[in-house]
């Protein structure tokens, strides 16, 4: 006998699903923004000679690229309040983990996209009496951006997706509340089929804008 799909019964657990949407967008702006902010400070730290401000950067970065994020999640969360003594929460520990675990990317991206920059462009800038700063803020960064974005896309549609992990903590995303509809109506393979259509729903247009970007800045 094969199984009976029952697509039906998911109806009533809409509200479910929504507030999994809802808390899985909220934490991918979220921590993409608060991401930025820190790869962009890291990338701008890591520009420095000094090996005394680079060498612990590039320890962060690595510790955060070369390690699995579901394993940071749980060591945030479980590890780190017994070593600090101090109760994190899993919003708290959720939140810190995913802005850091894409700010260590996000900040190579900055620093990759800076030192592309062609040395005719610094000496341009040089020329004209620009400081450090001023010259990176008018000349050099606006340039970067531009070679910057298609890899800040596809980072920022990961994280979409390592958003998914934080269920594991019992952070309320949409992977959580499936979590919680299948345990009320014994329907895996309704619920999980659910969420991956919504999950592609979330992720499709986003991969499409990003590809019609990159085949804009390339013809351009």
């Amino acid at each position: 006998m094969g199984y009976e799909w029952s697509f039906a019964t998911l109806w009533r657990y809409r509200t479910l699903f929504v507030t999994g949407v809802e808390v899985t967008l909220a934490y991918t702006f979220g921590t993409i923004l608060l991401g930025l902010i820190v790869g962009l400070l890291i990338g701008l730290a890591r520009l420095s000679r000094s090996r005394l401000v680079n060498w612990p950067l590039i320890g962060f970065i690595e510790i955060f690229r070369c390690t699995p994020l579901l394993v940071q999640i749980v060591w945030f969360y479980y590890a780190l309040p017994v070593i600090l003594n101090v109760q994190i929460p899993a919003v708290v520990a959720a939140t810190a983990v995913l802005s850091l675990y894409t700010g260590a990317f996000y900040a190579e991206i900055f620093r990759g996209g800076i030192i592309s920059i062609e040395r005719g462009q610094w000496d341009a800038a040089r020329a004209l009496g620009l400081r450090r700063w001023p010259m990176m803020r008018l000349v050099v960064l606006p340039q970067a951006m531009r070679r910057m974005v298609p890899p800040f896309m596809n980072q920022s549609i990961i994280q979409l997706k390592n958003t998914s992990l934080v269920s594991t903590i019992a952070v309320p995303d949409l992977l959580y509340q499936g979590q919680l509809i299948t345990a009320d109506t014994y329907r895996p393979l309704e619920v999980y089929t659910v969420v991956a259509v919504v999950y592609f729903a979330l992720l499709f247009p986003t991969t499409l804008l990003a590809q019609l970007y990159e085949k804009r800045l390339a013809a351009g």
